[in-house]
C-alpha cells in the first residue's frame, strides 16, 4: 500500500535534514568511488562526504577495510615515535600498545555508540556507524602522523616523562578533535532527532581512551614490565608522575 491512498493523519512525517545539509549523493564527487587505502586517505583528507556516501552503498566493507588499516599502520608509525623517547624495548612495545589501545577502545565504544544512535532516530545500519568510527581513527592517527617530526624532535631534546606526555596529550586531543567533527558530520547525514546521544557517546569515547593509555602503560618511559600490575585511573597516574617528576627535580636542584 503506497502513502498515496493513506489519509494524511497515517502518512508517516518524514524525518527533516539539518537546514543548509546537502544530502549525500547529490554531487558527483560525493559518487566517486573509494578504491583502496590510498584513495581512502586522499578522501577523508580532502572529500570526506564520498567516505559518508560510500559508507551506505553494498561495498562499504571494502572501505570500512581500508580506514581500518590505514588507521592501525599510522598508530604504529607514532607508536614509534613516542618508543624513540626511551628506546630499547619501547621502540617495539610502544607501537603495539598505541595500535591495540586504539582499536581495543573502538570495539568497547562502539555497541553504546550504535544504541545512542538507535535511541536518537537515526536510520544508520551498524555497519555505517563502524565506518564512521573507522573514518574517524583514520583522521585522527593521519593527523597524529603528522605531528610526529615536531614530537619526535621533543622526544630527542628533552628527558623529562612528565614534559613529553604533555605534547603526546596535546597532539592527540587536537587529533581527536578533528575526527570527533567528521564523526559528527556523519552523523547530521542519518536523521538522527537529537545529538544528545552522540554528545555523550563522544565523553565517554574520550574517557576510554585516556584509560586505556594507563592500562597499556608505560607508553613513555621504561618498566621491567611489559604490562602494569597495579590498577590505576589515568588522573591518579597523570598525578603520581607529576610528583615523581617534582621529587626529581628537588633532588636535581640540591645537589
Amino acid at each position: 500500500m503506497s502513502n498515496e491512498n493513506l489519509p494524511p493523519s497515517a502518512v508517516p512525517p518524514q524525518i527533516p535534514i539539518r537546514p543548509g545539509l546537502i544530502p549525500l549523493g547529490e554531487s558527483a564527487e560525493d559518487r566517486m568511488p573509494v578504491n583502496g587505502p590510498v584513495s581512502a586517505v586522499e578522501a577523508i583528507l580532502r572529500q570526506p562526504r564520498r567516505i559518508m556516501y560510500q559508507l551506505r552503498q553494498s561495498n562499504s566493507g571494502t572501505v570500512i577495510g581500508s580506514m581500518l588499516l590505514v588507521g592501525l599502520l599510522c598508530a604504529l608509525v607514532y607508536g614509534i615515535v613516542i618508543g624513540s623517547f626511551s628506546m630499547g624495548t619501547q621502540l617495539w612495545a610502544a607501537p603495539a600498545k598505541v595500535a591495540l589501545g586504539l582499536l581495543i577502545s573502538v570495539i568497547i565504544c562502539l555497541p553504546s555508540l550504535y544504541i545512542f544512535t538507535c535511541l536518537s532516530g537515526s536510520r544508520a545500519t551498524l555497519a555505517e556507524v563502524f565506518g564512521l568510527v573507522c573514518g574517524l581513527l583514520l583522521l585522527m592517527t593521519i593527523l597524529l602522523v603528522g605531528f610526529a617530526p615536531v614530537a619526535w624532535l621533543f622526544s630527542q631534546s628533552t628527558s623529562s616523562v612528565v614534559w613529553m606526555g604533555v605534547l603526546h596529550l596535546l597532539f592527540w586531543f587536537i587529533a581527536t578533535l578533528f575526527g570527533l567533527r567528521f564523526l559528527q558530520n556523519g552523523f547530521a547525514h542519518s536523521q538522527a532527532r537529537s545529538n544528545a546521544g552522540l554528545n555523550t557517546w563522544i565523553i565517554i569515547f574520550m574517557l576510554v581512551v585516556l584509560q586505556m593509555s594507563t592500562a597499556l602503560r608505560p607508553l613513555i618511559g621504561t618498566s621491567s614490565d611489559f604490562l602494569p600490575k597495579q590498577k590505576k585511573f589515568f588522573l591518579a597516574h597523570w598525578a603520581d608522575n607529576i610528583d615523581a617528576s617534582s621529587r626529581t627535580n628537588q633532588i636535581t636542584a640540591a645537589r
